[in-house]
């Protein structure tokens, strides 16, 4: 191979990995943040005026880009009960490839209708207004649709893609971003939304991005590792704390685990910000009982943390990582008994 296109295949490469907030450590977007905060309660009946006003002060293509996500983050609000019926009529749907594009299109006016009429939406809606407010202020910016697994989409749910999200072009490079699972979450008692505004979405690490993203089109993946559909289907449940801590698993890789009994399991994290380990928790539920237990922990080289458990009794547990009272992360590990052998 020519020197010179490998040095291009390396460069282009690295781009790829690099892609992340990081890029912009010497940014202070407190600014941006500020305007985007002003203009708190617009409503959406003139887009280009919003754009120009939450922009037009910002100098930089990154700014003006926080301050458009900070916005749709903290003034959009998730409908639950559009979701829930999305998910209904698309399930009900799902071996009628006729009736169920008939029902998307049809469904994705009244996204944007009620968008419009009421700030509230799906992540289709956040994905839409965050892309038409950076196209006008020049800002490529494209939807992308895959799949988003969290503790309620496991992957006993995930029969087609089920999310949207945004990529977006700044200083050549694509960058990923989630307004939807920025902005908050639903109650679990009484389905309001509840805007709580998770900062980690923003320009995150590619490799942090798809332990709960994965897209139709890997090239939207931004990284060379790329994983299948199988393997992030199995893969460990990731929380949103895992964003706000820009800590998450990496090992083992799959969410149900088999050891035996009386040996360690082991726990790869990758800790991207240098978390306090003395933090970090496991919670073993095991049936109706639940213990917190203080594992062995291990800081390793490339901001890798190992934390280690011994299993002493058989039976099936779901642990989960905790940062404090927050999960990280769940495994499910089935501990078998010792198996003996025969003597001859």
């Amino acid at each position: 191979m020519n020197k010179w296109i490998f040095l291009v295949i390396t460069l282009l490469s690295q781009l790829k990995i690099e892609a992340q907030i990081s890029d912009f450590k010497n940014v202070n977007f407190k600014n941006a943040d500020e305007i985007a905060y002003a203009y708190k309660g617009t409503d959406l009946s003139n887009l280009p005026q919003l754009a120009y006003n939450l922009t037009d002060n910002l100098p930089s293509d990154v700014e003006k880009f926080r301050a458009i996500y900070t916005w749709v983050s903290t003034n959009i609000e998730g409908d639950y009960y559009s979701f829930m019926k999305n998910s209904a009529k698309r399930n009900k749907h799902q071996n009628d490839s006729l009736e169920l594009d008939k029902w998307n299109k049809a469904y994705s006016s009244q996204v944007f209708k009620k968008l419009a009429k009421e700030k509230k939406t799906i992540c289709t809606g956040y994905a839409y207004l965050v892309k038409s407010l950076a196209n006008l202020v020049n800002i490529n910016c494209e939807i992308i649709d895959g799949f988003g697994r969290n503790e309620s989409s496991i992957a006993s749910d995930l029969k087609f893609p089920n999310h949207s999200w945004n990529a977006v072009q700044l200083n050549n490079k694509w960058y990923l971003c989630d307004t939807t699972w920025s902005s908050g979450a639903y109650d679990t008692n009484t389905f309001a939304f509840e805007f709580d505004y998770n900062d980690g979405y923003f320009l995150a690490d590619p490799d942090l991005f798809a332990k709960d993203h994965f897209p139709n089109e890997d090239k939207w993946l931004l990284k060379d590792e790329k994983t299948n559909l199988s393997e992030f289907l199995k893969a460990p449940v990731v929380y949103d704390y895992a964003f706000k801590y820009a800590v998450f698993p990496i090992e083992p890789s799959i969410m149900h685990l088999e050891v035996e009994k009386n040996k360690e399991a082991v726990f790869i994290l990758k800790d991207l910000k240098g978390i306090d380990i003395s933090d970090i928790f496991l919670q073993i539920n095991y049936g109706t009982r639940v213990d917190y237990i203080k594992p062995i922990i291990e800081r390793l080289e490339h901001n890798s943390l190992k934390i280690k458990y011994t299993f002493l009794k058989h039976g099936s547990y779901d642990v989960h990582i905790n940062l404090g009272t927050h999960p990280i992360c769940t495994y499910v590990v089935k501990v078998k008994k010792v198996q003996l052998k025969s003597v001859l």
